[in-house]
């Protein structure tokens, strides 16, 4: 089987508190896979150490078949924070043509894909806006335009939607199941939104550091024999 992100035996703690407790997930080429649970849970925790922005105290992850933290793959992987990462006096333009100049693309290469990351996030007419003009909601979508735009093989997403408005959200799902169904994407979203979690293929549920159930959407509802995702997080264990 054909895994892009395997996390072997992941534990972190701060100072005393439990973030991840010996987690375990194999993720393959082509899925969106998502980690849902409450803030707190180790969601976040979890995503940078798949791109290397922390260290955990033990295990391992591999993504496309490297150890991480690994510069090199990092061309490979397009990562949105949820806190976003922009330079507030810059235009939206310039701040995509910053982050684009940091990977291997052209100018050809460049100019088309900022195009295509504006278009998708609907911010074409605001790119000589300085980003300091820009609502929370216009930030999140240029935080995830940046994710995109090297046109990375893998995307890991922290929250991405949060702050967006209905229908530009129903836009983004679709692309995502475009990336995946069209360029084989490998799709990594955090969310505590249960409908957002539905469009998986993949559900991770976690709560204090632990995954506490796991497989597809119909599989998880199924299992334990509920209606929806909400109560499989609570059946499972979500809830003290």
């Amino acid at each position: 089987m054909n895994f892009v992100v395997k996390v072997e035996n992941i534990s972190k703690s701060y100072s005393k508190r439990v973030v991840l407790n010996s987690v375990n997930l194999s993720i393959e080429k082509g899925q969106i896979y998502g980690l849902i649970g409450p803030s707190g849970a180790g969601k976040t925790t979890l995503v940078k150490i798949m791109v290397g922005m922390e260290k955990a105290d033990t295990g391992m992850i591999y993504v496309l078949d490297k150890k991480m933290p690994n510069l090199e793959i990092l061309q490979d992987i397009g990562y949105m924070a949820q806190s976003d990462a922009l330079y507030d006096e810059l235009t939206g333009e310039e701040n995509l043509k910053f982050f684009a100049s940091l990977f291997k693309l052209n100018k050809t290469d460049q100019k088309t894909r900022i195009a295509y990351v504006a278009e998708l996030v609907n911010l074409t007419g605001e790119l000589k806006k300085k980003v300091s003009a820009y609502s929370g909601g216009m930030k999140r979508r240029l935080s995830l335009a940046v994710a995109l735009i090297q046109n990375p093989s893998v995307l890991i997403l922290d929250e991405p939607t949060v702050g967006i408005d209905p229908e530009l959200r129903f836009n983004i799902w679709n692309e995502l199941h475009r990336l995946r169904d069209k360029e084989k994407k490998t799709i990594i979203v955090t969310t505590h939104v249960m409908d957002e979690a539905a469009k998986c293929d993949v559900l991770a549920m976690v709560r204090d550091g632990h995954i506490i159930a796991s497989g597809t959407p119909k599989t998880l509802i199924e299992t334990y024999n509920v209606s929806n995702l909400e109560d499989v997080f609570l059946k499972a264990g979500g809830k003290h």
